[in-house]
């Protein structure tokens, strides 16, 4: 599987630095300096998949086009991990970054090394690099094999199937379903559900997995209104059904 990092960054020496401390982790980087050429390198000629990037370091103020605009544009065909790389700390800034499609937000200056911790983290959490939706590629994707029956993991698509019907998730909502596929019957805190899923948003409410079990029962009840297969446990968390 590739391992090679983009890194879209307009200043020379920012970018060898990251790339020194991608070598050293075992990681393979690419650079690029311009948004325009970011997007181009990531859409794959059919075939070219297992060469694609399994993250994107990004920075926010590049030349052609905000490190915003670019996200924006990638998140039309790809889910490809995005870490933003700003000089800006403002918290709308990261909310702003978050909401729309980045996995995770540093600020400079920053310690190379932390970044490709952060990078290593993200990539654990995604358990695999997302193949572009645009390349009408069909991949054999494993599906976890302790999910309940009723339920279709497809982690190389990013997607779960629900008595075979796709549901059309959020971001955060497949995150939150994947995490609690892939653990089927135990009792998940909403801290744990946090911290394994909302790690890259680090601003953001408890009551936010709340909001979204609920979006994601809504979903589940339009396929089927006969089960519920999300359990609250008062005062504990959450859990899925585990047959």
């Amino acid at each position: 599987m590739s391992k090679t990092v983009l890194i879209v960054e307009d200043e020379q020496a920012i970018a060898d630095s990251i790339a020194y401390a991608l070598r050293t982790d075992g990681f393979t980087p690419r650079h690029v300096m311009l948004g325009e050429h970011a997007l181009a390198a990531l859409r794959p000629m059919p075939g070219e998949a297992a060469q694609m990037p399994v993250l994107v370091v990004l920075d926010v103020g590049l030349p052609d086009m905000s490190g915003l605009e670019v996200c924006r544009r990638l998140r039309q065909f790809s889910d490809v991990p995005v870490i933003f790389l700003t000089a800006r700390s403002d918290e709308i800034d990261r909310i702003v970054g978050l909401e729309i499609g980045a996995d995770d937000y540093v600020t400079k200056p920053f310690s190379p090394r932390e970044l490709v911790a952060r990078i290593r983290v993200i990539l654990r959490r995604a358990g695999v690099a997302q193949v572009p939706r645009e390349t009408g590629m069909t991949i054999a994707a494993p599906v976890a094999a302790t999910a309940p029956a009723r339920f279709e993991l497809r982690a190389l698509e990013a997607r779960v199937l629900f008595h075979g019907q796709p549901l059309d998730l959020t971001r955060y909502e497949y995150l939150l379903l994947k995490t609690l596929l892939e653990h089927p019957g135990h009792v998940l805190s909403r801290a744990q559900l946090m911290e394994r899923v909302w790690s890259g948003a680090p601003d953001t409410l408890e009551r936010t997995v709340d909001a979204h079990v609920k979006s994601l029962r809504a979903k589940l009840r339009a396929v089927d209104a006969q089960v519920d297969p999300i359990h609250t446990h008062r005062g504990l968390g959450y859990s899925l059904a585990g047959a």
